[in-house]
């Protein structure tokens, strides 16, 4: 589907490596065209893909993954961008890991609005679920650090319930 033909929406809920704290390079582009408007909840499952999370719905309202919400000052380029970047633009091969569809999140003062989310787009059968709906959690445990820890006997799956 083209830009074109796509919703219109100005918000844009994230939940993982381009939240504020997510460390990561393409947060500039949010920082310059966009302003932080609350925490938020999706109601959806948290799995660890690689060293970046994904989200699918639930059907469970206790699923909840924890993100932010951005206003888009300019939402056409903006998502053109982080498109590229999650790899879901037309210029991918088809089908994409990640879909950009419009969801319903609730703000942390309790108001629900339709926000832009990057939804995972594949199975998760053989992923590991981030049971606190959280990615920054867990965000500092690198795969090196995992392995580490599976190394000395510790149970690296303990971080990912956290």
């Amino acid at each position: 589907m083209t830009d074109k033909n796509r919703p219109t929406c100005e918000f844009l809920f994230v939940y993982g490596t381009l939240r504020r704290n997510g460390n990561n390079d393409l947060r500039q582009l949010l920082t310059s065209y966009a302003d932080f408007i609350d925490d938020a909840c999706y109601q959806g499952k948290l799995y660890l893909i690689d060293y970046y999370p994904g989200v699918v719905a639930s059907d469970n309202p206790l699923d909840r993954v924890k993100g932010e919400v951005y206003y888009l000052h300019k939402p056409n380029f903006v998502l053109s961008q982080l498109d590229v970047y999650e790899e879901c633009s037309s210029d991918f091969v088809q089908p994409t890991e990640y879909i950009r569809e419009i969801k319903s999140v609730q703000l942390a003062n309790g108001k629900t609005i339709l926000a832009w989310l990057y939804t995972y787009n594949f199975g998760t059968e053989n992923l590991k679920p981030i049971v606190s709906g959280d990615f920054l959690k867990i965000k500092n445990t690198t795969h090196l650090q995992m392995h580490k820890l599976n190394i000395t006997g510790l149970d690296a799956n303990k971080l990912l319930h956290q």
